[in-house]
């Protein structure tokens, strides 16, 4: 028997050829990171850095601090409950003077005001008499505006010497953060960001159901249709995305109006009278319309990519072997298509739940949704620190959704095509 050679493989160049692999994968690796690294430097320069600048903002504002520096000192030592000494009222004054020179004073106003409403103008109106104020400094304060001597407004104030705060995510579930009580509750009539968190949810979530009950059909006859018929088809699907979304959002105003075209038709019908016509726009009826007609294609096209896959020989057998129609497509046609019900439904749910134009036309106040607030406090109110604690917890939200699916369905089964 002859001896097996044990001397090592090497290249044309003598290398070991364990070695060169080595060395061929290494540049291939290196390839492969530099084609992706545009993309990534992309992704991370316009989507993943803002957020976390934006999310940061929910938890941190230095307004106060850096704009009172006399201040922030004595407010940090301040227990928060006992009345506040002649120094700390001599130091707002003095800080009261430098704002209202390098004009910052509506800065600060403001950054107190979203603790405690009715601060703005004590703030502006106090500073442009400022440098008239002499000592002492408490009685002078007072006398310019009585809520200088309320133990209320310098509770605020110590809130917003804090720089690193809860305050906005507490604000984002309807509580109050407190210098002596902590978290407490707002008063019922003022809490009205829950309650849009679960408008939001409700609202997402029937779209989604509606999606998937008009949807499925639809896909269903895209992938067992004849070709020429399927196609037809598919452009009827795909049209919408060639009109604007502003466009498409007012048409269904013209249509859903008291004097539009359903209510018309109800009426010539018979289903009411004239004179009681539904109340179809500007309530959460409408919303729920409009977002469904708009966001149908993205549930259609997941579950007909999905469909499509499907051999028609399982239904052919499952007949073969004595099962209904019926029994056929529930037993052996749906269960197939669970990952396009998946990712059509995730997908439709991700997008109703930060959508803003359409309900901001056709919502009217019943159908406003989260996302309308914080647009409202990006570009009026201004307070970006709670709008980005709102889209805080609505992101929260989602990646909670979107791991109870890992969980219960599994992100495997999602398919996309």
């Amino acid at each position: 028997m002859s001896e097996i050679s044990t001397t090592p493989l090497t290249a044309a160049d003598g290398t070991p050829l364990k070695k060169k692999l080595a060395q061929a994968m290494f540049r291939s690796r290196v390839r492969a990171v530099g084609l992706v690294l545009p993309l990534l430097g992309f992704v991370l320069a316009s989507f993943v850095f803002p957020i976390l600048a934006l999310m940061w903002q929910g938890v941190y504002n230095d307004t106060f601090e850096r704009l009172m520096p006399n201040l922030t000192e004595e407010l940090r030592i301040w227990d928060g409950v006992s009345e506040p000494t002649e120094e700390m009222y001599a130091l707002l004054v003095l800080d009261l003077k430098q704002n209202r020179a390098d004009r910052t004073i509506g800065k600060v106003a403001s950054r107190v005001n979203q603790e405690l409403s009715g601060t703005r103008s004590l703030f502006t109106s106090t500073a442009r008499k400022a440098e008239k104020i002499e000592p002492p400094y408490r009685e002078s304060l007072v006398k310019i505006k009585k809520k200088w001597g309320k133990l209320e407004v310098w509770q605020a104030m110590k809130l917003t010497n804090e720089s690193l705060t809860p305050g906005y995510y507490a604000t984002s579930l309807d509580k109050r953060y407190t210098v002596d009580q902590g978290f407490i509750e707002r008063d019922k009539k003022r809490q009205i960001y829950t309650k849009l968190f679960i408008r939001t949810l409700f609202i997402s979530g029937s779209v989604m159901f509606l999606c998937l009950l008009l949807g499925y059909p639809v896909a269903y006859l895209l992938a067992t249709l004849p070709l020429k018929y399927s196609n037809l088809l598919m452009i009827m699907v795909l049209l919408p995305f060639w009109t604007s979304l502003l466009v498409r959002t007012t048409a269904w105003i013209a249509i859903l109006q008291s004097q539009g075209v359903v209510n018309d038709l109800l009426v010539w019908v018979g289903i009411t009278a004239d004179d009681s016509r539904f109340s179809l726009i500007y309530n959460m009826t409408g919303t729920i319309i409009a977002m469904t007609h708009i966001l149908l294609p993205f549930m259609i096209l997941p579950l007909y990519s999905v469909m499509k896959t499907i051999p028609p020989s399982y239904m052919r057998a499952a007949r073969s072997l004595g099962a209904t129609p019926t029994l056929a497509f529930i037993r052996v046609y749906m269960p197939q298509t669970v990952p396009g019900i998946g990712a059509g439904g995730l997908l439709v749910f991700i997008l109703a739940i930060g959508y803003y134009i359409t309900p901001a036309l056709v919502g009217g106040q019943d159908g406003q949704l989260i996302s309308n607030m914080i647009a409202y406090h990006m570009q009026k109110s201004l307070n970006w620190s709670l709008a980005a604690a709102l889209g805080g917890i609505l992101l929260g939200g989602v990646l909670v959704l979107y791991w109870a699916y890992d969980r219960i369905i599994g992100i495997d089964n999602m398919k996309l095509g």
